[in-house]
């Protein structure tokens, strides 16, 4: 387990998670949004350098720390670059108090059975064992669910806890991320029967391998409140899932001890082409309403 210090703030500290974690699938929309189009780059390699230009615009904001931004969600080519001089885990913590956690799934298969499950991570004991050394005190993992399918979300479940469980071998805490498509027309159903599946994973978690869960903001307000109870629950956090900000922000406020871990809510109307002040304005902003929704429960 991570030091002491960063388990007390994750499981009792007032703020949220900021994913800064887009991969190589979503980074060029993500710099389009930002103000870098295509032609800014030439190759991957040079898109990663834009992005991680962003992100680290964005953890030297002054309004970036831990006060209200408890952890950040770094992509593999971010926990292996430098910010201010240092790893970029370890200048989040030690500069900011933000605690770093490790995106580690390499994109999903496609659909089966109303799911998609992520795609084989190649050399996952090497990567969670550089994570250790980089800092990390834990990871996260993206599958989605696309339908109310038992079978599929019960997969879909095992396959995050299969996976959870090798990650507490090596001392990390992994979230958990079975996302809900918002956009199915089942989505309620499909989230009652995610929450059983849910349950009976952390029911048979043995004591003292605590998770966390990153989770769709539900239809119906409180549905996860068992899981923000759950004594295997380090934190229950929400992801944006294509919600405007404003619709994440009053969605997530409706749902008592639920946190957020917004991404593209995250960094919605920075832009490149903003001054250091404006830019600084906006994010310290978005920081404040995140900030309010995540503690309004």
């Amino acid at each position: 387990m991570s030091n002491s210090e960063q388990l007390e703030q994750i499981r009792n500290g007032k703020g949220f998670i900021a994913a800064l974690d887009q991969s190589g699938g979503s980074t060029p929309k993500a710099l389009r949004l930002y103000g870098v189009e295509e032609d800014a780059y030439a190759n991957d390699e040079e898109m990663f350098d834009k992005i991680h230009e962003m992100r680290t615009r964005i953890v030297k904001a002054p309004a970036f720390n831990g006060e209200k931004v408890i952890g950040a969600i770094l992509f593999e080519k971010t926990m292996d670059r430098d910010m201010g001089g240092m790893p970029s885990g370890q200048f989040i913590w030690e500069d900011s108090g933000v605690v770093p956690f490790l995106k580690i799934d390499k994109g999903l298969e496609d659909e089966a059975d109303g799911v998609q499950m992520m795609k084989p991570i190649d050399g996952l004991d090497a990567l969670l064992k550089r994570g250790v050394e980089k800092g990390m005190f834990g990871t996260k993992m993206r599958s989605v669910i696309n339908a109310a399918s038992a079978s599929g979300i019960a997969a879909n479940v095992a396959q995050q806890f299969d996976l959870g469980r090798q990650i507490l071998g090596h001392g990390l805490v992994p979230i958990i991320e079975p996302e809900v498509n918002i956009k199915i027309t089942d989505k309620a159903e499909a989230e009652d029967i995610l929450l059983a599946e849910l349950t009976k994973q952390l029911d048979a978690l043995p004591e003292g391998k605590d998770v966390m869960l990153k989770l769709t903001l539900p239809e119906k307000a409180n549905l996860y409140q068992s899981l923000v109870n759950h004594p295997r629950v380090m934190r229950v956090v929400a992801l944006s899932g294509g919600y405007s900000r404003e619709e994440a922000n009053a969605r997530l406020a409706k749902n008592t001890g639920v946190i957020a871990s917004f991404s593209r809510a995250l960094t919605e109307g920075l832009s490149a082409q903003q001054s250091d002040a404006e830019f600084n304005d906006m994010i310290a902003d978005t920081i404040d309403s995140i900030y309010r929704a995540s503690v309004a429960g």
